[in-house]
């Protein structure tokens, strides 16, 4: 099977659980919970590979602190491969404050001088190792250090090996479009977005309309995630919707890194695309029922029974 390589960050997050706005005119409110964790796309994504039995690499960029080295013992723990993780000296490892509201929507407080911000193409290996056979970015749009172009030809270098190209997305930062893009997304054979971000850079509506402007950019394949109503995939070939799993929300931080770990899953397993998308979703609801991004490990068993379970209820 294949091994995976995921590129992205990998901080520290803060959540606070209620968060409610009354604290900015009250000057204090309770919360049920106020906790450190570990967190950023990178990092959640290789994390839910690890608890479904897949030894992922993960390359991202820590400061020599403690946050740095709360990360590492995370990998160790986890059993995340930590050949590709780069240091600098004079860059503190990231750390944001999430504020989730009752309804799970959460809200983010970063620092963009610190690590989160700062990975470049330099941290990136010119070769990569023999056994990967995928190769994810976890979030464009992150690192102003990773333009189209940059990205352009880290991806081409994967490709060139055989190794299949994945990408995720933030929000973008500066009113980039699709089309701005085209570079970095040619090369890639699976692009994810989630509706609110294929909204902004396509300017484009529907799931369908986004998928279809991915498409015209050179991407292989597009992966619309439309939360609690499932995703949307679109190739040359075939599209079609795979609804969502119906679960108690708790907290959406790291559901889409979730979400794109199930995809992978199924891809490294050469499940078909439908297959991927399933996995995805399942992935992506189970982790909206716990506070804070992968806290609690995702095992294949409870993505198995979820799936079951909803075969049930749709049978």
């Amino acid at each position: 099977m294949k091994n995976i390589m995921i590129i992205g960050a990998a901080i520290g997050d803060v959540l606070v659980y209620p968060a409610s706005p009354e604290v900015f005119t009250s000057g204090s409110h309770p919360a049920r919970e106020i906790l450190l964790s570990t967190g950023g796309d990178g990092l959640n994504e290789a994390t839910v590979l690890a608890g479904l039995g897949k030894a992922p690499y993960l390359c991202t960029l820590l400061g020599r602190d403690q946050m740095g080295e709360l990360v590492k013992t995370h990998c160790q723990t986890r059993e995340i491969r930590q050949d590709f993780l780069r240091y600098e000296e004079d860059i503190s490892t990231g750390l944001n404050v999430v504020l989730v509201q009752e309804n799970g929507e959460r809200s983010f407080l970063t620092n963009p001088s610190s690590t989160l911000r700062n990975l470049k193409p330099c941290h990136i290996p010119e070769t990569f190792p023999r056994d990967v056979g995928i190769l994810c970015l976890a979030s464009i749009f992150v690192s102003p250090w990773l333009g189209s172009q940059e990205l352009a030809e880290i991806f081409a270098r994967a490709k060139k090996r055989g190794i299949t190209v994945c990408a995720d997305m933030t929000k973008r930062k500066k009113g980039e479009t699709a089309w701005d893009m085209k570079a970095a997304f040619s090369q890639v054979d699976y692009l994810f977005a989630n509706r609110e971000e294929g909204q902004l850079l396509t300017g484009r509506k529907e799931p369908e309309e986004i998928a279809e402007v991915f498409l015209e950019c050179g991407a292989g394949c597009a992966v619309i995630k439309n939360g609690e109503k499932g995703c949307y995939l679109k190739n040359e070939k075939e599209a079609f919707v795979i609804p969502g799993f119906s679960v108690e929300c708790v907290d959406t931080t790291g559901a889409g890194d979730s979400f794109c770990a199930g995809f992978l899953y199924g891809l490294s397993e050469e499940k078909d695309l439908y297959t991927c998308g399933l996995y995805g979703n399942a992935c992506g609801a189970l982790a909206v029922r716990q506070v804070g991004a992968c806290r609690e490990k995702i095992l294949w068993k409870d993505v198995k029974e979820l799936i079951e379970e909803q075969g049930k209820k749709n049978g």
